[in-house]
């Protein structure tokens, strides 16, 4: 096997956004979205495992053999990564994500009027959601870098691991890697209130006292930015819900009625020149939409979003038609994105 080094290179030098490693399979790298085998000889698992685990810390070995699985960042040069460290069928795998150095402003992502008043916001939740590998953590760091550009705020991250590193200019930034800096989402939330922030990043709300913390934080005056795996808005209300029991529901959907400003569901899609653009499905939490939250009336937020366009709603389907308009994406792709049989 080549030098773990001289993979993290190949994924720097093709602008890929993974690099996978699994014992016993070719190394392959996601290109524009599209896996692309590195080379044609397998890799040995003794010689995988015995280069990843140079990569590691005596805690976080440990942390590896009791829980089979790691997160984790990784500095090559100038280029980061994000790595997660697992096992198949016995055997040890790697997946590494490639963070850009340069964090993208809102004119390259094409952010959407909405997601630039999110960043005006001084109080709330803000949630990006979507599936794994759809630019969340990307959109997050460049509302998360227009507020460190504009105000003088203290912004505290919670992630896992680091991810986009930020320099400070007008506001104060701290980043707690879990792990390193913490050993939770919900200890490090425990302790961030009394840090005296204005801003907090959280990487994921992954459980009932995470989750929990974060809307006590959006309530007591701070704006709060996190993610989900949802696929719309819709879900990622009811997957907050779900995650209680049915005598805490109520409390929960009164909190987050209260203190959720707005949910962006946003996909990938690839573009007509091979490279990928976001489209996004964008609610508002107007009045409206606060009440249907309280009264747990969540099937009507749908609708709710496909009347809000006063309010820089966006529906999914209207997302994906301005791209095609645009002639950024093509009505193939466009057709799969809205699972309709017809033209767009």
């Amino acid at each position: 096997m080549k030098q773990l080094k001289s993979y993290f290179k190949a994924a720097i030098d093709n602008s890929a956004s993974d690099l996978h490693m699994v014992a016993g399979e070719v190394p392959m790298l996601r290109i524009e979205g599209k896996l692309v085998e590195l080379q044609d000889d397998e890799l040995s698992d003794k010689e995988l495992e015995t280069a990843l685990m140079a990569l590691l810390s005596a805690d976080q070995k440990r942390r590896f053999d009791e829980e089979k699985e790691l997160d984790m960042g990784y500095e090559q040069g100038d280029a980061r990564f994000r790595i997660n460290l697992h096992r198949q069928r016995g055997k040890i795998a790697m997946a590494a994500r490639l963070i850009p150095k340069d964090i993208p402003t809102p004119e390259q992502l094409r952010f959407e009027p909405a997601l630039h008043d999110f960043t005006q916001l001084l109080d709330g939740l803000v949630l990006v959601v979507g599936p794994t590998g759809n630019g969340k953590s990307t959109t997050l760091a460049s509302m998360i870098e227009q507020i460190n550009q504009t105000r003088k705020s203290h912004i505290i991250t919670v992630e896992d691991p680091v991810e986009f590193v930020f320099e400070n200019k007008e506001s104060l930034i701290e980043q707690r890697e879990i792990g390193e800096d913490t050993p939770s989402f919900a200890s490090a939330l425990k302790h961030v209130l009394r840090q005296d922030p204005n801003v907090i990043l959280v990487g994921e709300m992954r459980d009932p006292e995470t989750i929990a913390t974060v809307l006590t934080a959006a309530e007591t005056g701070h704006l709060v930015f996190s993610t989900l795996h949802t696929s719309s808005a819709a879900e990622a209300v009811e997957r907050i819900v779900d995650v209680f029991d049915g005598a805490k529901q109520k409390q929960i959907l009164i909190q987050l009625g209260a203190v959720l400003r707005g949910v962006v569901a946003q996909q990938l899609l690839t573009t007509t020149d091979g490279k990928r653009v976001a489209a996004r499905e964008i609610l508002v939490n107007s009045p409206a939409v606060s009440n249907l939250v309280r009264e747990n009336n969540i099937a009507q937020i749908q609708s709710a979003i496909q009347t809000g366009a006063k309010e820089n709603m966006v529906t999914m389907e209207n997302s994906v038609k301005a791209l095609l308009s645009e002639g950024l994406i093509s009505e193939e792709t466009a057709q799969k994105r809205i699972g309709r049989q017809r033209k767009v």
